[in-house]
């Protein structure tokens, strides 16, 4: 089963380390993310770029609304996401609490969702309004 780990971290603290403090921890976490995936649990992920380059959108009176970085009041902001293949939320706390990136924030494992039935109904739903045409 496929687990989304999020990564959460203060921007503050991680630009507080030194470049070589920094190294360090990347290097555990990139050795860390080689042995999940060299036993077949590290199905993806990917790093984002710092919250001042992101933008929140959000359906406001009939419309998009656009905002900078996310709407949160937290120091901890999303860094990035691992997928992780793992038999159960136990399997996945297990493999996650040995990941050296725990060290720079905490961590949210949530299962995936298999949202296969929920697209084949979808497009059935599309199919038969749109007079048997497939969705553009």
């Amino acid at each position: 089963m496929k687990y989304i780990c999020l990564g959460y971290i203060d921007e503050h603290k991680w630009d507080a380390l030194s470049e070589s403090e920094r190294n360090a921890l990347m290097d555990e976490c990139f050795a860390y993310d080689d042995m999940l995936r060299k036993n077949g649990h590290f199905a993806g992920g990917e790093a984002l770029q710092s919250i001042r380059n992101a933008a929140t959108l959000r359906w406001n009176n009939g419309k998009v609304s656009v905002t900078d970085g996310p709407y949160a009041e937290t120091k901890e902001h999303l860094g990035g996401i691992l997928v992780l293949e793992a038999r159960d939320m136990n399997h996945a706390i297990q493999l996650m609490s040995n990941h050296p990136g725990v060290k720079a924030g905490p961590f949210e494992i949530r299962p995936a969702a298999d949202l296969t039935a929920m697209i084949a109904e979808s497009e059935r739903r599309r199919s038969e309004t749109n007079g048997g045409s497939k969705p553009v």
